[in-house]
């Protein structure tokens, strides 16, 4: 009897130092956390934009995504991309919206908007060494705007001497395309080639 009261007491002993020293799995951080705050975090530092004053994180996020995406004419996947193929790429992905390929074709589908007028999500159009429009970005805010340069996928600032000098228009998607676009007959709300620049 005794040993059998010992034997269980060991037992119970047994299982109550194993309880205590496993431990307890740490739950796995969500990448799309991870990459929010990254996106973030980038755009105080280096975009220079509020992060209080950012109303759609899933532009920024996109935006975060394709930085440092090679320039490629023509291209449209992250091995390399050109500025109509990127602008495209966001409309399509952040705002569900599809359209045109190349940068004065795009512009035929906006209302002008002045440059201090532009809203994030925008579209800024550029002629560079060109009388006709040769760049496209979108705009996100506080002058600075995203676009693949020849340097790849980059957020610049429309202040730069560059851009400033060859900066034509912004543009706003206009609603009937946006209409004929989503293939909707409700109000749409409006929403903010290839020469990269340097």
């Amino acid at each position: 009897m005794k040993k059998t009261v010992l034997a269980i007491a060991l037992l119970f002993s047994v299982l109550a130092a194993q309880a205590q020293t496993k431990s307890v799995p740490t739950p796995t951080p969500d990448k799309s956390d991870d990459q929010e705050s990254l996106a973030k975090d980038y755009l105080s530092q280096i975009m220079h934009v509020a992060v209080s004053a950012t109303s759609n994180m899933k532009l920024f996020n996109f935006v975060y995504d394709w930085i440092g995406t090679p320039y490629h004419f023509g291209g449209g996947t992250k091995r390399g991309i050109d500025c109509s193929g990127f602008t495209k790429t966001l409309y399509s992905q952040v705002f569900n919206v599809d359209i045109k390929r190349n940068s004065r074709d795009i512009f035929s589908m906006v209302s002008p908007v002045k440059k201090d007028e532009l809203k994030e999500g925008d579209l800024v159009f550029f002629k560079i060494h060109s009388r006709s429009i040769s760049h496209v970005g979108i705009y996100l805010g506080n002058n600075r705007f995203a676009h693949a340069s020849s340097k790849g996928v980059a957020v610049s600032s429309l202040d730069d001497d560059y851009y400033s000098r060859y900066f034509y228009k912004g543009g706003r998607v206009l609603s009937a395309f946006r209409k004929e676009l989503l293939g909707t007959s409700s109000e749409a709300e409006t929403i903010g080639e290839e020469n990269p620049g340097e």
